[in-house]
């Protein structure tokens, strides 16, 4: 009599067995290409808008720390997300990662619901309290409130990557990303200048270009996730949220929350320090940000790719592999800072000149590109290890870190330099608060890895 077969046993991730530093590599490079690309939603907006007006350039960088705002929590939700389910799918706890997924769907359906309700409510008090210019609250309103009201592309974009990214489908990720800044990208000149019939919007058309890309991008990744990612699947029939699920979720996902929205204040605090000295420090700053989160999205990219690998080696008891991914991670990411530093030292005319910077703005930002630069190997440092803690499931130290960089030093030692040595001393600041971070941040991973990794066994 014939024996009868054995099921095959399930396929092993490739985050629990492939190479370190080619598994490190195949992930990080899809989603350093496609937070790349998603910049670019920023940076062309600010580019075409420069040709409108210097005005309309102010206008975008004053709305830009709502934007960033959006994004934290949409991002921060999404980390939460990434790190849960790459835990259980290294535990092989199938059934609560659908229950996770489909409550991650939910938290970015209702957390758009919030800036509905402010874009409905809140944008003319937020442009009144940012400038008394007329002209300039009118542009930053007209573009704001377009944004806020159709954010829910971007939170369903969001949320359906992170589902991609959790299962280490990081190209599949970097497909959506790719349509909608594409999108964004063709229709901006379009709809600002009325070109091929259409009616020339201005400022409104960066914003609803945005929108439009936004949602392809989230129609994409949703798409993508049906078909392509049999690891994730949803449950919709009899569901009811669960509060341990969402608490976990969020353990690691709010520090995060905290963490981006620190941009988003620390925006906010320097637009009013440097609008004291004058409107195109303001533009100069907003032009700067952007630019510098360009650069900086392959570093984020590779920190984001190190959550589910730590998280689901976490998850299989495998501290080996962890180590390893920290030391295959962090000489690449302070080689990208270096390389930035030396790129912003050569070339800040030509970055500016980018967005029809002024001579006054070329005044300005030029000597602070060369300060502001010499810190970004520190920044690298302090964003690998600041995700690497996410994916263990500690988001306080990468919230704290960032604190640090971003506003618990950054702003007060601004607001202080320009006061004592003027509009060329405050940059000085960020050399400050980016040594305090990659300080702190060393000391409080190195204490994280005593106490989680040294006790697993397997693979040691």
């Amino acid at each position: 009599m014939s024996q009868p077969s054995r099921p095959a046993a399930p396929k092993e991730n490739k985050m629990g067995s492939m190479p370190i530093p080619r598994l490190v590599i195949t992930m990080a490079i899809p989603l350093m290409l496609s937070l790349l690309v998603q910049s670019l939603y920023n940076i062309v907006d600010s580019i075409f808008v420069s040709r409108i007006s210097e005005d309309a350039l102010t206008a975008t960088s004053l709305a830009y720390p709502v934007q960033i705002l959006m994004v934290a929590l949409a991002v921060g939700t999404g980390v939460g997300i990434n790190a849960v389910l790459s835990k259980l799918l290294g535990a092989k706890r199938h059934d609560q990662v659908r229950q996770t997924a489909t409550t991650g769907l939910m938290l970015a359906v209702l957390s758009s619901l919030l800036f509905i309700l402010l874009g409905v409510f809140g944008v003319s008090a937020f442009t009144r309290a940012m400038t008394d210019d007329p002209s300039t609250q009118a542009l930053c309103e007209s573009y704001l409130r377009i944004c806020m009201l159709f954010c829910t592309g971007t939170f369903l974009e969001t949320m359906a990557q992170r589902f991609l990214q959790a299962a280490g489908n990081t190209t599949l990720s970097m497909i959506s990303l790719v349509v909608g800044a594409c999108t964004n990208l063709v229709l901006d000149p379009i709809l600002i200048f009325g070109l091929f019939g259409f009616p020339e919007l201005g400022i409104q058309g960066a914003a609803i270009a945005t929108v439009i890309g936004q949602w392809l991008g989230a129609l994409t990744a949703l798409l993508l996730n049906h078909y392509k990612n049999p690891d994730i699947r949803f449950v919709f029939r009899g569901f009811r949220p669960d509060p341990a699920i969402i608490a976990a979720i969020y353990k690691v996902g709010l520090p995060t929350i905290v963490m981006q929205a620190m941009g988003s204040i620390m925006n906010l605090c320097m637009n009013a320090i440097l609008m004291t000295h004058s409107p195109t420090a303001v533009a100069f700053f907003g032009v700067y940000y952007k630019l510098q989160n360009f650069l900086f999205m392959p570093m984020n990219g590779l920190g984001q790719a190190s959550i589910p690998i730590i998280g689901y080696n976490f998850g299989a008891k495998n501290g080996a592999r962890i180590r390893q991914t920290l030391r295959t991670t962090l000489p690449i990411a302070a080689g990208i800072g270096l390389a930035a530093s030396i790129l912003f030292t050569l070339f800040p005319a030509q970055l500016l000149g980018l967005f029809a910077a002024s001579e006054d703005m070329l005044a300005i930002g030029i000597p602070a590109i060369r300060t502001i630069c010499v810190t970004f190997a520190l920044s690298s440092v302090t964003t690998i290890l600041g995700f690497s803690a996410s994916g263990l499931g500690n988001g306080v130290i990468n919230m704290l870190g960032a604190g640090l960089r971003q506003v618990i030093l950054l702003v007060p030692l601004a607001w202080l330099l320009l006061r004592l040595g003027g509009i060329r001393s405050v940059w000085f600041a960020m050399w400050i608060s980016e040594t305090a971070a990659v300080l702190f941040s060393v000391f409080a991973m190195r204490r994280e890895l005593r106490r989680k990794v040294s006790p697993l066994s397997q693979g040691e």
